[in-house]
């Protein structure tokens, strides 16, 4: 009797696909652990002073147009000014604070930003 044998090939989409997948489940290379690290190290220098900043921002915006409504809707002048104003000083502390905040976190994290991309660059070489 012959012997019968079927083997089965995926296609270079459904290759690509598994190879996906199976990424999610392998255990990360050393390299792929210092990557990943870096970009958390990033993005923890970056983040408060983003949050910081559109709090500041949105909570300016509001309270200006609060002042605008107090002067225009309901003819309360003097208040509308002093919330239009307090609104406009705390429009213009955003960007400043954005500053402020994002050297903070690049003077906390950067030497080791600085440590981890260098591995990675020499890595490359």
């Amino acid at each position: 009797m012959a012997d019968y044998k079927y083997e089965y090939r995926a296609d270079k989409n459904e290759r690509e696909e598994i190879e996906r997948i199976r990424a999610q489940y392998a255990p990360a290379s050393e390299r792929q652990q210092k990557t990943d690290r870096l970009k958390e190290l990033n993005k923890r220098a970056k983040r408060p002073a983003t949050i910081a900043a559109l709090t500041t921002g949105i909570c300016g915006a509001l309270l200006f147009g609060l002042g605008m409504t107090l002067s225009i809707e309901w003819n309360h002048l003097l208040w509308g000014i002093v919330a239009g104003a307090g609104g406009i000083a705390f429009l213009a502390l955003t960007l400043p604070l954005h500053s402020v905040l994002t050297k903070r976190g690049k003077k906390k994290y950067g030497a080791e930003i600085i440590k981890l991309s260098d591995e990675l660059l020499k890595g490359d070489e």
